[in-house]
């Protein structure tokens, strides 16, 4: 056996993990198997008093020394990979003894009014260099370090947390970001100790994210991390902890951050990746809690996505559609989230060639028996049959707002179908979000933020009501028969026959509070009002 052949890391690895330890099991004494000597109460307490005695107190003495020891191993353990490349043998005692020296400053987390000495003493700037050492151990050793020094764990003392916040600011300064990016590109996680390594990265990278919101614009984005994430995240293959983690990451950065939206598709098809990654789903349902967590991330980082018009673009020449609506036919678990990216997906004027395909593809076969039947609650904890209702609904108004008047005429017959089965269930859910919005209105105080108050009452309901209104106006102006049958219907329910009534004071509301560019919309409405108006004065002279 040559000395070149030995593995440094595995070494490294058992005087990590020293000897088995027999663990303590209460069933040996209580049935005198135990191979010890018996151990009482005072003893076991007079042991852990002595043990804590032996620790040493941590002090600025102590950590001067520590550091300095952790600089002198770093650099004699460099040398000797230099002097002694081609035998490890020669630098394996010096790897030993810089790991040692890492694992020793685990105890200067317990002690934050230490770590602006730390600063001082450049120690966040040794823990980011080694993060370039060409053992992926010390790496790892280094990474579980910075994790513990920046773990908030509930801190409530204001000295702890700006003890972390200048560690955390020192650590950007000395680029850890680039660092951890560059270590990611080396560490293989097909060796579980690499894998825990990648773990100990990302929970850097979301503990840094959570305190310094700015980085996703500046660093993470800017960089190479983004497009690690993302990769990572669609990466095919076997579920593991770390994708999870990768895919919760990428879910917060394309909601955070603009800039993300738009680099989706730059580097790489971050599009095509996401709807191959989904595409896994189709047929098959997760097969654990975490890989649906996952899942549902993929969703949420799509939907983020597609806020930003030029990804609605991307989405529809990467049949997005027809795998949404694949999913919904398929009935797995998959199918209440493909509802809310075709929401996603519809909505607004970007939305309008996505609704022109989801019809062309025959996608109303499939949302309309969504709309006549909300599933039950129990087998889905992440979707509520409210938030089933009001994609649907959000999506039809979507549908008819921006449709091609072929395509319009295609989605108002459906309404007539079955003697009128879809006005009944339109009627049904506009009476029961009426209701809400109305028991929310009475639970009301005047506030001065009359905006937050309105974002507020459309959560309780209203964007549902508004969305139900507009297709209902819609199908009513241009469809006779339906104006008549949900007539019919209101005056079974509430005793008023007149429509307008019940339409045009939500149509209004609605209408007020559009924003400045939404002149079209706004034309919309007041020609929706006008019509609706103009059948009821003509119904009412006999016409």
């Amino acid at each position: 056996l040559k000395m070149s052949t030995i593995d440094v890391s595995e070494i490294l690895r058992a005087s990590r993990e020293g000897p088995p330890v027999k663990r303590f099991r209460q069933e040996d004494v209580a049935s005198g198997n135990s191979t010890d000597a018996p151990v009482d109460a005072a003893s076991m307490l007079a042991a852990l008093e002595g043990s804590q005695e032996e620790m040493q107190q941590v002090d600025e003495g102590l950590l001067k020394k520590l550091t300095s020891q952790l600089e002198k191993k770093w650099l004699k353990n460099g040398e000797m990979r230099v002097k002694h490349g081609d035998d490890p043998q020669k630098f394996m005692e010096s790897e030993l003894e810089l790991n040692t020296a890492i694992q020793e400053l685990h105890c200067l987390p317990a002690e934050p009014e230490l770590f602006d000495l730390f600063i001082q003493l450049k120690g966040p700037n040794l823990l980011v260099g080694l993060l370039s050492h060409e053992n992926s151990d010390i790496v790892g050793a280094a990474l579980n370090l910075i994790k513990e020094l920046i773990e908030d764990d509930g801190a409530e003392e204001e000295e702890e947390k700006d003890g972390v916040a200048a560690i955390v600011n020192a650590l950007l300064q000395a680029n850890i970001l680039d660092s951890i990016v560059s270590a990611l590109g080396r560490l293989d996680e097909s060796n579980e100790d690499d894998a825990d390594a990648v773990h100990h990265a990302l929970k850097v990278v979301d503990m840094l994210l959570e305190m310094k919101g700015e980085l996703v614009e500046e660093d993470v984005i800017s960089g190479s991390l983004f497009q690690w994430v993302l990769k990572r995240s669609c990466q095919r293959g076997v579920f593991d902890a770390n994708k999870q983690y990768a895919s919760e990451l990428l879910s917060v950065i394309l909601q955070q951050s603009e800039k993300a939206k738009t680099r989706l598709t730059e580097k790489v098809d971050g599009m095509d990746l996401l709807l191959r990654a989904l595409a896994a789903y189709k047929k098959k349902d997760p097969s654990s809690g975490d890989e649906r967590e996952l899942m549902e991330n993929m969703f949420d980082s799509l939907c983020a996505a597609l806020m930003w018009k030029g990804n609605r673009a991307a989405f529809l020449e990467g049949e997005g559609l027809q795998l949404m609506n694949l999913m919904l036919r398929e009935r797995k678990q998959s199918r209440q989230s493909a509802l809310k990216v075709l929401d996603h997906a519809t909505t607004g004027p970007e939305g309008a060639d996505n609704c022109a395909k989801f019809v062309e593809i025959l996608g109303l076969r499939t949302l309309f028996p969504l709309l006549m039947r909300t599933p039950a609650k129990a087998k889905r904890k992440d979707t509520t049959p409210d938030e089933h209702e009001e994609h649907v609904v959000a999506i039809l108004s979507s549908l008819m707002r921006s449709c091609e008047d072929a395509s319009r005429v295609r989605i108002m017959q459906k309404f007539t179908e079955h003697e009128h089965e879809k006005v009944d269930r339109a009627v049904e859910l506009m009476m029961k979000y009426k209701e809400r919005v109305q028991r929310w209105e009475s639970k009301q105080k005047e506030e001065e933020d009359v905006e937050m108050q309105y974002l507020d009452k459309m959560d309780a309901g209203l964007y549902t009501l508004q969305n139900v209104v507009l297709v209902l106006a819609e199908v009513c102006v241009h469809m006779n028969s339906a104006r008549i049958r949900a007539i019919k219907l209101l005056k079974m329910k509430s005793g008023e026959e007149r429509l307008t009534k019940h339409l045009i004071p939500i149509l209004a509301e609605y209408q007020e509070n559009l924003g400045e560019d939404a002149d079209t919309e706004r034309n919309r409405v007041d020609l929706l009002i006008a019509k609706l108006t103009a059948a009821e004065k003509a119904a009412a002279n006999g016409n």
